[in-house]
């Protein structure tokens, strides 16, 4: 690629797969979507599963194989969390739906991304949008939980479940990339990124964006100074400290942790609870530490104080080091 040439150019438009045969993971759905897309004649479409995975997409490949050049004339993309109203299906949605479609293909297709962020009152609109116009339009909603999708609108939908990706699924992506943009990437700093991601491939390709334009060699302490989140190896000093009982010195590290490095409680939580499984601990105890974990996160986005919160928490693991394993329950 020349100097210059898409320089303010976002990598997770750059890079999205045009076609089927460009996407990783997820072969199943793929598959059985190619299949119904082939024939011209695809019913409302239900793709659910986490951020970053692939749905829209996929719902972008399945109008371009239909439509080809004319796709954009036949194709109408709304997100539900900006437009959550009835007056969304009932203006924008009917408008849309009730005209004929241009080309070959007898109908239009309507894609509604995150569809579950729809008010009932919504659903139910389109659910009659979806029952009245199936002559002249297809719908394909995406959402990232369908037991939040009205079962009348789920019943008139093939319903397909993505997965989060898996690492081999992701760095064949990473690679295609870091060949293309001329990056050096370490199996360290991949591990890296593989774990900040947490499956979504989108969230991955926006970390490695931010961190190539600080250089092109890609290294495990380079990503840390783009992602602010809790280094494993910092927050098992933490648990260290407390498990011996120096529940002074857990806190004075958490702290410092959390005043330096700007990270959230949610985050330090998230850290703590992929640590709990690798410390010197009886089992027993690992679970009643992850239950404790959970509670505490419960308060915290309930508005609990994060640090009298996260203390807390330090003293179970002070007490767990102690043995003292009865009075974890009521602590």
């Amino acid at each position: 690629m020349a100097d210059g040439e898409f320089n303010s150019e976002v990598w997770t438009e750059r890079y999205r797969p045009k076609k089927f045969e460009d996407m990783v993971g997820q072969e199943e759905v793929l598959k059985r979507v190619k299949a119904l897309t082939n024939s011209n004649n695809i019913p409302h479409l239900l793709f659910a599963g986490p951020a970053g995975t692939g749905k829209s997409t996929l719902a972008l490949i399945v109008v371009h194989q239909l439509f080809g050049e004319s796709w954009r004339e036949n194709y109408l993309e709304l997100n539900a969390s900006d437009e959550r109203g009835i007056d969304v299906v009932r203006q924008k949605v009917k408008d849309f739906a009730r005209t004929k479609a241009i080309g070959n293909v007898p109908f239009k297709v309507i894609f509604l991304d995150e569809a579950d962020a729809l008010t009932r009152e919504a659903q139910q609109a389109l659910r009659r949008t979806m029952e009245n116009y199936t002559s002249t339009c297809r719908f394909i909603l995406s959402c990232n939980y369908s037991s939040k999708i009205l079962d009348p609108i789920q019943s008139r939908c093939v319903v397909f479940r993505f997965q989060l990706l898996e690492k081999k699924d992701i760095k064949r992506r990473i690679d295609l990339i870091a060949r293309n943009e001329g990056l050096t990437i370490t199996p360290e700093a991949f591990d890296v990124l593989h774990e900040s991601s947490e499956g979504d491939c989108r969230r991955v390709i926006n970390l490695l964006q931010a961190t190539s334009s600080i250089s092109p060699n890609i290294t495990p302490d380079l990503i840390n100074t783009i992602v602010a989140r809790a280094k494993p190896s910092d927050i098992k000093i933490v648990l260290d400290y407390a498990l011996a009982g120096d529940f002074n010195g857990a806190r004075g590290k958490l702290l410092d942790i959390m005043l330096k490095e700007s990270i959230s409680g949610q985050d330090v939580i998230k850290a703590i609870q992929k640590e709990i499984w690798t410390l010197p601990i009886d089992n027993s105890l690992k679970v009643r530490l992850t239950e404790k974990t959970g509670e505490i996160e419960f308060r915290l986005v309930e508005g609990s104080d994060e640090f009298i919160q996260l203390e807390s928490l330090l003293a179970s693991f002070v007490l767990a080091g102690e043995g003292k394993s009865t009075t974890l329950g009521g602590v």
